[in-house]
């Protein structure tokens, strides 16, 4: 370790930050990070782009009314620079851009201070910035923001994401024609002719490595000569939005890294965060930590101690949060924040007559609003934890403010949320003891397809075409295979799937996504999937009820027939969804619940039918994911 402590020198164009184990070069007054210096190499970043190119903050904008997920581009260039501490523990320098009239429809009208942080004997870069939206500025549309590097592709080959999710990967060349074949989206390429054979007739796409907020806490690249880590650690999710299991970008063919604050991917146009007029905001995101590590030359396998090293270090910085170093008063300590704990227990009397364990519960502090409304908020601040066996939870370093209790609860469906609104203030601590959730239901189970898990993941993933092959995904998360979708109708040729309740195996006989069909004349038409059951008995009376919770939607209409497969729809979703997980080989997205009545009048002694139509057919990627379906028998009252 160095005992120089950190240096900062200013220059007429760029600053330096240096604390005799790594240095970083930054462009003055923009704030893009152009050099990190490491165990001998000059340069970490790519030094063939433009120095603006290397490593940056970025977000992407759109007028006020506009729809879907895109909009303009826009690098965060700083105009003015700033030190805000500088000693030999520690350096923090700002590099802010302020809004104004004179540019209104060319930036987002933001003020935006970007932040970097060097401590002593410290090996790394923090970074976080503050973004407000003042009460009198235009309204408008932020889907995404991030921050972006990009590292020397004669360098870092080598790239992970999990402890099973780790591989060697193509150079960005082999993404480029002729080398690649762009496929149904641009995101996915076929490596036709790579420059290194062994990745021939692989598929590329940077969302085969997206990951859930829960499990998104360290990833990066390794180089092997010399042995060198280039991590991104994220110590809490209190700035990301939609919960612990929203997927998020992670790294990728470049070689880039990602820290993701902000997006809308496996989610659609509802996660954009939208401002309206006269609406002030402000919000920190990060601080997030760029770590490195090295090897010494004929050392431990790097590709194994590195990673584990990066583990061991995302454990130390969430262990330190919040951080007590960052110097923005938007940024509070652990005394400014408060606690809350409590346990949860699920009350359905048709599994047990005692109250269960709220066993895995999902609990979070989010901002007010409806229940399950934390799946799309993006303004706000959210704190989550996982429940113990025994349904016991606990969430610390809350920032102070108004926020509800929310929860799931795996093996269950539908959402919870606490009654009372939560006050949380500095040094709080509220316990709000046992809550019961009781989740949706009317009557008995008369039978039931997959597992309440927000997820399709149970359900049957084909083999992928073998021409489209990640060779990562042979033997783990099946489901992020490129063009799964064409495989149903290989598999289903001539008729939809039909399940048959008692006789059907849901992990083998349940297609894990309702798709689209391709025409021999290159249109699309709906898909009806059928579920055969047979009652003993119909009661005279009453109404049995159908609950559908669906893991994902993109672009389409859900429609329930029983008994009549051309009959009106006893019901219809409307168009749902906008979250593209079957295009980004995802198993899930938004989770939806809706229960249908179906009374006794149209159920028959014998064997029955319920036909579930897919009916938009526009392209090969519109569908669902079902997670759960349950047919009820109507109430009983003793």
């Amino acid at each position: 370790m160095s005992s120089s402590g950190v240096q900062l020198r200013i220059k007429h164009h760029y600053v330096v930050m240096d604390n005799g184990i790594v240095q970083v070069t930054l462009s003055k007054p923009e704030g893009n990070v152009t050099g990190i210096k490491f165990n001998g190499i000059h340069n970490l970043l790519e030094f063939r782009n433009e120095e603006f190119d290397r490593g940056y903050w970025d977000l992407v904008w759109s007028q006020t009314g506009s729809t879907g997920t895109t909009g303009i581009d826009q690098r965060i260039v700083g105009t003015k620079f700033k030190v805000i501490v500088q000693n030999e523990e520690q350096v923090e320098i700002s590099f802010t851009i302020n809004w104004n009239t004179s540019q209104e429809g060319k930036l987002a009208p933001l003020n935006i201070d970007k932040r970097f942080i060097m401590l002593r004997d410290s090996p790394g870069l923090y970074s976080y910035a503050i973004y407000e939206h003042k009460m009198e500025w235009p309204a408008f549309n932020l889907p995404q923001t991030r921050i972006v590097f990009k590292l020397r592709k004669d360098k870092f080959r080598y790239m992970a994401v999990g402890d099973k999710r780790q591989r060697c990967m193509p150079l960005p060349d082999d993404r480029r024609p002729p080398r690649g074949q762009e496929l149904a989206f641009p995101e996915a390429v076929l490596l036709v002719d790579p420059v290194e054979p062994e990745f021939k007739g692989e598929v590329d796409d940077k969302y085969e490595y997206s990951c859930e907020n829960k499990d998104l806490k360290v990833h990066g690249w390794i180089c092997t000569n010399p042995a060198i880590g280039f991590w991104q650690i994220t110590p809490s999710n209190e700035f990301r939005s939609g919960g612990l299991i929203k997927q998020n970008l992670t790294s990728h063919v470049g070689p880039t890294n990602l820290a993701m604050f902000l997006s809308a991917h496996y989610a659609g146009e509802d996660m954009v965060l939208k401002f309206q007029e006269n609406e002030a905001w402000k919000k920190v995101f990060g601080p997030v930590f760029f770590y490195l590590n090295s090897l010494p030359p004929y050392g431990d396998d790097p590709l194994i101690h590195l990673w584990e090293d990066a583990k061991n270090q995302m454990m130390v910085e969430v262990q330190s949060w919040p951080y007590n170093f960052v110097a923005s008063e938007d940024f509070p300590s652990s005394d400014q924040r408060g606690s809350l704990c409590g346990r949860l227990l699920v009350q359905d009397w048709c599994i047990s007559s005692n109250n269960i364990p709220g066993c895995g519960a999902y609990v979070g502090l989010a901002p007010p609003g409806e229940v399950g409304s934390w799946q799309t908020e993006s303004k706000g601040y959210q704190f989550w934890t996982i429940a113990d066996e025994s349904g016991y939870f606990s969430i610390n370093d809350v920032r102070s403010g108004d926020y509800n209790l929310y929860a799931w609860v795996p093996g269950f469906i539908g959402d919870y949320k606490y009654n009372d609104a939560i006050n949380m203030t500095a040094g709080g601590d509220i316990d709000v003891g046992d809550i019961i959730y009781e989740p949706p239901r009317d009557g008995a189970t008369l039978w039931e397809i997959g597992i309440p898990d927000r997820t399709a993941g149970e359900f049957y993933v084909p083999d992928p075409n073998p021409i489209y092959v990640n060779k990562l995904y042979l033997d783990q998360d099946r489901f992020r295979q490129y063009g799964l979708w064409e495989r149903y109708a290989e598999l289903y040729p001539d008729a939809d799937l039909v399940y048959t309740v008692g006789t059907s195996d849901y992990s083998n006989d349940w297609f894990f996504a309702q798709v689209t069909r391709k025409n021999d004349d290159g249109t699309y038409q709906g898909t009806t999937w059928q579920i055969n059951f047979y009652l003993e008995e119909v009661s005279a009376t009453g109404t049995y009820k159908l609950r559908i919770a669906l893991a994902t939607a993109n672009v389409a209409v859900l429609e329930v027939r029983v008994n009549d497969s051309e009959a009106d729809p006893l019901f219809s979703s409307g168009e749902i969804g906008h979250d593209n997980a079957i295009a980004r080989h995802g198993i899930h997205g938004l989770y939806r619940l809706y229960d249908v009545d179906i009374d006794c009048s149209l159920l028959v002694e014998g064997d029955n039918t319920i036909f579930l139509t897919q009916s938009m057919c526009d392209n090969a990627l519109q569908g669902l994911m079902y997670d759960y379906i349950r047919l009820e028998c109507p109430p009983t009252y003793d």
